[in-house]
């Protein structure tokens, strides 16, 4: 593994040689006069006095050499539609959306709030905005009213861009409840609503004053062309908010320059993407692996990029695979809830389609189990790579680098620590190097790398307090993960260091047991939680779906399958770890972007209320959770 060491090992020790030279794969409008400014620590600026552009960098750069390849595929199985905009088209379309939004008053610096579903117009909004120099702060499609209004009040937008609604599983989700009455309760409402009407909504009626209809001012604005506003490459480029342990969201603040030249090395070095090949994430622009590698990373490499609005089995599970092999995609990235999702389901889905144009996988969001990642690199044929990465990051802490050097992958492990990032496993107690093989808290030591968050919105306080105060006197970022390393440097992610159980004075990390639990041949899929006990502190409960459900069908099977399962943990963490009780269930409470909602789970496991549910893909989990434990909360 010498290239890949030396490469990490250079990207450390040289900082400023080396992202000078990753500086070049973008387009600079001014050069920068210096590469990192890091007299102010933890505060790291990048590119020092260079100016560019993210939209000039995701269409305007790649006119003249690829005007005519396809930019952006759009597909929708929730409508049957499919769009194709090529580098031409999605110029037009997001000068004409950048005149549009200039019409409203928007201009350099000002926020825009895009509130929408996965649909076109959502990504001409995201570029209109950098092109512009205006700051968008994406929020999930479908986010209740008191989520939106926070983050409304947060960012004090000028101008919110919504539709009538999104859709799920064929279902329509109204927006226009939602968007009004958060309006009413955020203190800074925007002046301005621009909604795209899909005709969802029969009733929509725009509030005079305050609404426009997308597709008439598009109309008024075909032939605009509106010229880049240059940015210092330290101005920020967008706000993503992201869950705070006070119950206030917290506004991750991107900026211009490093973020596009972290995405555009992470493009050749990890994606190994190349101009006109294409790439299909799966994700969602309201989510921050949308933003990167939906949007601006395969564009700003001068790619074709998927955006689907859909779900993993419908019209049925080779869904995905029907996509990868009609639009030839290169590289692909997904989640490990949607590899469970897609490993309980029927093989020859994945086997019906020609997959031989698909160099590798991607997967992150959540750890990665074991059994799943083998069985996924099995079942493709190709290399499924786990990589670990946060919203704080915008791209990659952890990752396999075949762009660099093809390094072997063990399952259940993102690999190692992505050049750029100084990674250091430290002991909670003495913020000490852990040795191989001891779980200790992921960190990093700053400067943290180009394309990392700045800061938090409005707040430099709560970015230092909340991200660099783990370790007392040294000044560590801590990203609240457990992980270890074995003795070949391949890093494993427990979960978060919050997500701990506390049993008799032993630490017990939930994705631990989860590990263990799945490894029984009958469970597709766990979570495991820490409850309440009188005599331990905490016991683990485990709820756990099962692939046979003809194995569970009996009181006295079910008791068997449970025993089983215990004996499982036993086997491989010792009786300490075993679940206080295995309860099956049909389904696991999530949110839509396919995380486990492990804290309501426990809430309703210990008699509390569950919290805010406004995420939640479906409510009729909760209901299984609530029947399995018995409790009437």
């Amino acid at each position: 593994m010498s290239a890949y060491r030396d490469f990490h090992r250079r990207s450390i020790e040289q900082r400023e040689t080396f992202w000078g030279e990753q500086a070049k794969l973008i387009d600079w409008h001014e050069p920068f006069g210096q590469v990192l400014d890091y007299s102010r620590p933890p505060f790291a600026r990048w590119f020092v006095g260079g100016r560019t552009n993210l939209c000039h960098n995701a269409v305007d750069r790649h006119l003249a050499a690829r005007g005519e390849q396809k930019a952006l595929i759009y597909i929708s199985t929730e409508t049957g539609q499919e769009h194709t905009y090529t580098y031409r088209d999605l110029d037009a379309e997001v000068n004409r959306c950048a005149g549009m939004i200039r019409a409203l008053g928007v201009g350099k610096g000002d926020r825009v709030l895009i509130y929408m579903p996965m649909v076109p117009e959502a990504v001409f909004a995201m570029l209109a905005c950098a092109r512009l120099g205006a700051i968008h702060s994406v929020v999930f499609g479908g986010f209740a009213a008191h989520s939106l209004a926070a983050r409304i009040d947060d960012a004090q937008p000028k101008l919110m861009i919504t539709a009538d609604g999104g859709l799920r599983g064929g279902r329509a989700i109204l927006y226009r409840s939602m968007y009004d009455e958060a309006i009413k309760l955020a203190k800074s409402p925007p002046a301005r609503v621009l909604i795209l009407n899909r005709g969802l909504d029969k009733e929509l009626k725009l509030t005079a004053g305050r609404d426009e209809d997308y597709a008439e001012l598009r109309a008024q604005h075909m032939s605009d062309r509106v010229p880049v506003t240059w940015l210092e490459s330290n101005e920020p480029s967008y706000i993503l908010y992201t869950s705070g342990t006070t119950g206030h969201p917290k506004g991750v603040q991107r900026d211009v320059g490093g973020y596009a030249v972290a995405l555009a090395a992470s493009m050749k070095h990890i994606y190994c993407g190349a101009p006109g090949e294409t790439m299909f994430t799966t994700s969602d622009i309201g989510w921050v692996v949308g933003h990167s590698y939906i949007v601006y990373g395969p564009l700003i490499y001068g790619m074709t990029t998927i955006l689907y609005e859909g779900l993993p089995i419908r019209p049925d599970a080779g869904i995905w695979w029907k996509i990868v092999a009609d639009n030839k995609v290169t590289v692909m990235f997904s989640s490990p809830t949607a590899a469970r999702v897609l490993k309980k389901q029927d093989p020859a889905f994945l086997k019906k389609y020609d997959l031989s144009c698909l160099k590798h996988l991607f997967l992150a969001g959540e750890p990665l189990d074991e059994p799943t990642h083998r069985w996924f690199n099995e079942m493709l044929g190709k290399p499924v790579i786990d990589h670990y990465w946060q919203t704080e990051t915008g791209w990659p802490i952890l990752s396999s680098v075949p762009g660099v050097e093809k390094t072997p992958i063990k399952f259940g492990s993102p690999s190692f620590p992505v050049y750029g990032y100084d990674l250091r496993l430290l002991r909670e107690a003495d913020a000490m190097e852990a040795a191989p093989n001891e779980k200790a808290v992921v960190a990093i030591f700053p400067p943290l790398p180009p394309g990392c968050m700045s800061t938090v919105w409005g707040d430099n306080e709560r970015f230092v307090r909340t991200y660099f105060t783990s370790f007392g006197d040294k000044l560590v970022y801590s990203t609240f993960d457990w992980g270890i390393r074995d003795e070949e440097n391949y890093h494993y992610i427990l979960g978060r260091t919050d997500d701990v159980i506390n049993v008799a004075g032993h630490r017990l990390g939930t994705r631990e047991i989860e590990e263990a639990v799945q490894a029984h041949p009958n469970i597709a899929e766990v979570a495991v939680v820490g409850v309440a006990d009188q005599i331990k502190g905490q016991m683990p409960l485990a709820f756990a779906v099962v692939k046979d459900a003809g194995k569970i069908d009996t009181a006295e099977s079910r008791a068997r399958e449970e025993k089983a399962v215990m004996d499982t943990v036993d086997k491989l963490l010792g009786a300490i770890a075993r679940p206080a009780r295995v309860h099956f269930v049909t389904l696991l409470p999530k949110t839509r972007s396919g995380k486990l909602l492990r804290r309501s789970i426990q809430a309703l496991a210990e008699g509390r209320d569950p919290g805010d549910l406004t995420t939640i893909e479906d409510p009729a989990a909760l209901e299984q959770i609530r029947t399995a434990i018995g409790s009437k909360s």
